[in-house]
């Protein structure tokens, strides 16, 4: 080993250009031709969105970014390459799921 830093670094971080989000997998095709896919257990408040909640995804940011106004979460394309799960706190996600529940009740 050389000692140097092995942390991944990306120089150019590619672009999204467009997004699918299935039951168990979230699908971001970016502008370099590679797909970048995980399951969306690792963000809970996409695996608790309903099917139509979750396909209402904006790409923010000049492509740099993933906005669900419906979920209120927000993903980096960095973040994804990089195999970052959610960093919400539990404490977070049970306030945000206890709006949710409290909002749809009848």
């Amino acid at each position: 080993m050389s000692g140097t830093d092995s942390a991944p670094v990306l120089t150019v971080v590619p672009r999204a250009i467009h997004v699918t989000v299935t039951d168990d997998t979230l699908s971001v095709d970016l502008d370099d031709g590679r797909t970048i896919a995980v399951p969306i257990g690792w963000f809970p408040r996409l695996a608790y969105g309903t099917a139509a909640e979750r396909a209402n995804v904006e790409i923010a940011s000049a492509g740099f970014g993933l906005h669900w106004p419906d979920l209120d979460e927000d993903l980096g394309v960095e973040g994804l390459l990089l195999g970052k799960r959610s960093m919400e706190s539990r404490a977070s996600f049970a306030r945000w799921l206890e709006r949710r529940r409290a909002q749809h009740q009848p």
